[in-house]
């Protein structure tokens, strides 16, 4: 009877039992084919080449504007969101009717009606005081130099980009201060207490005991709002501020280039987020609070 032998056949290679198809992060996968598909087409492509370069000064004025806003509305809404906290009646008053009234005006309007609005009542006005002061000082000289430029010369006066970066802030201001009142009010109220009892006055305890630890539990949705911002201000559009949108209109209308220009465009912002993205989650492990 003949011997058989049973002839071994190689195993088809398997994933680790640890990976598991369905956990895999494909959403990234994906963002980082269609990111390298658009390196490729902006390095081989004389179009999308082009167009990146055309860009360029858009992602400057871009950054310039979040970079400048970001931290005139952080402070804006510190001092809101402390004044919310507090148990005195006027700064109450004032912070919540700031926080309710900015909230809910479209951020688009809000920059409208600032920059077409308060701006010139605003130059008006520091006209007024400052003719005024002139006059009060017997300078008939410079009074008369000063009369002479209309209101109009001393609105244009106010860069666009000013304008936008104004209202950015303050519209994000009111964000910031709901944030910061929430953080605030997350820290137990025997820590205030304990603060006082040790001598300390309400700036005092809020400033060495409660901002430290509320800063931490409130750098998750300021890093958000960070990123929002960076993207909103694409409102700046309204104002013919050349930022990445602006830039991105004139290049499609001079070209006519529709799907070049504004996938250029939208691979920048998304670049942009997820770096900046990348760089709050550092922030949050470095500021991690020990459990």
């Amino acid at each position: 009877m003949a011997n058989t032998r049973q002839v071994s056949r190689p195993l088809a290679p398997r994933l680790p039992e640890s990976v598991e198809l369905g956990k895999l992060p494909w959403w990234a996968f994906i963002i980082l084919a269609a990111g390298l598909l658009l390196i490729y087409l902006i390095l081989a492509n004389k179009n999308y080449h082009e167009t990146f370069i055309y860009l360029q000064t858009g992602i400057i004025t871009t950054l310039r504007i979040t970079f400048t806003a970001f931290p005139i509305a952080t402070l804006i809404g510190l001092i809101a969101g402390l004044a919310r906290t507090s148990k005195k009646g006027i700064p109450y008053t004032i912070s919540t009717l700031y926080v309710e009234v900015v909230r809910g005006i479209p951020l688009v309007v809000l920059m409208l009606y600032f920059a077409f609005g308060i701006v010139p009542v605003v130059v008006d006005l520091v006209k007024s005081l400052a003719a005024w002061g002139l006059t009060w000082a017997e300078n008939p000289t410079l009074v008369d130099l000063f009369t002479t430029l209309s209101d109009r010369d001393l609105i244009r006066k106010v860069p666009d980009e000013m304008r936008a970066v104004l209202a950015l802030a303050i519209g994000y201001g009111a964000y910031e201060a709901e944030v910061f009142r929430a953080g605030i009010q997350s820290i137990g109220r025997g820590q205030v207490e304990a603060a006082r009892s040790l001598g300390m006055n309400y700036f005092q305890a809020m400033r060495l005991i409660i901002l430290p630890q509320a800063i931490r539990r409130v750098l998750p949705p300021l890093g958000n709002d960070f990123i929002a911002l960076l993207k909103d201000s694409s409102l700046a559009t309204v104002l013919a501020v050349n930022e990445l949108t602006q830039v991105g209109r004139l290049r499609r209308a001079s070209t006519f280039r529709v799907m070049e220009t504004f996938n250029v465009v939208a691979f920048l912002y998304l670049a942009m987020t997820l770096l900046l993205s990348a760089l709050v989650r550092v922030m949050e492990r470095k500021l991690k609070i020990e459990e």
